[in-house]
């Protein structure tokens, strides 16, 4: 069944478009470090080195601008399902990535640069709670509001940044500023992962996220559908335990779900708890 904007989740809305520009300041800082052979390094994404996914944060950046805020389409496909989304996201990323990585350092610097200036005025300009032109898809939205499309962008960045800290062994921006909200964003597509798992109404499934940028977040079972709860008293049927320095990695495919397995903690019904391993927050 189709999902609106507006029953998805009865947790505050995250409005961080005013982190944008933080987070690309820090990507530029980083990027104007690095060395000729940093930016050959290999990431935790496979066919991707640093070089890679500087130049997929600058033509999504760009390529969001061009569609979004000047209302340029130069390709129109036909998507009739999730898979004709993921193939079509991919082909673009795929494509984007062919072009930018051509281009020398300093021209993808410069190019980031303004990007970023861009698309920080673009977001933080943007009625939080008007439609989004494009629905957050991996939450299980058809439609969604402004905050959540642009939380998404934050996730974006946030955690391709890190891909990048990570292979060039720089540390990484896992402050409560600016991880936690990452963090609420990936979590709200939890009702979206236990759609399939029916259990009885009033079951609570508790997800704790270890650390100072972390939290807990409560799924209940109503009726007909799991809801994202801001708290509970109740006693959870399972209660998850991930340590924040790879929490992100799970919901991004940056880590396997054997590896994940290995560092989580459940209590309670391990089956249940441990479906959250599953749970993917980018397309493609």
């Amino acid at each position: 069944m189709a999902r609106g904007c507006a029953g998805m989740h009865s947790l505050d809305p995250i409005l961080c478009a005013h982190l944008l520009g933080k987070i690309d300041g820090l990507l530029v800082g980083l990027l104007r470090s690095l060395g000729p052979d940093d930016w050959e390094r290999q990431t935790i994404a496979p066919q991707w080195k640093v070089r890679d996914v500087a130049a997929h944060l600058i033509d999504t950046q760009l390529r969001k601008l061009s569609v979004v805020r000047d209302g340029y389409r130069g390709e129109t496909p036909g998507i009739r399902s999730p898979a004709d989304l993921v193939s079509f996201v991919n082909l673009l990323n795929q494509e984007g990535v062919r072009v930018y990585r051509r281009l020398s350092p300093q021209v993808l610097i410069s190019l980031l640069e303004e990007g970023a200036l861009q698309s920080a005025a673009f977001h933080e300009a943007l009625d939080p709670f008007a439609t989004a032109a494009f629905s957050v898809s991996w939450a299980g939205e058809d439609t969604s509001l402004n905050w959540f499309d642009t939380a998404r962008e934050l996730t974006e960045r946030w955690h391709h940044q890190e891909q990048i800290r990570l292979a060039v062994n720089r540390p990484g921006i896992q402050t409560p500023e600016l991880y936690h909200p990452v963090l609420d964003c990936f979590l709200r597509a939890l009702p979206h992962r236990y759609r399939d798992i029916s259990d009885i109404p009033g079951t609570l499934l508790q997800f704790d996220v270890s650390g100072d940028c972390g939290g807990t977040w409560f799924l209940e079972r109503e009726s007909n559908s799991w809801r994202l709860a801001p708290h509970s008293s109740a006693r959870p049927s399972s209660r998850v335990t991930i340590p924040q320095q790879i929490a992100w990695r799970i919901f991004t495919k940056g880590l396997t779900r054997e590896a994940a397995e290995a560092l989580v903690r459940v209590e309670g019904d391990r089956e249940l708890g441990l479906h959250i391993l599953g749970m993917t927050t980018i397309i493609g």
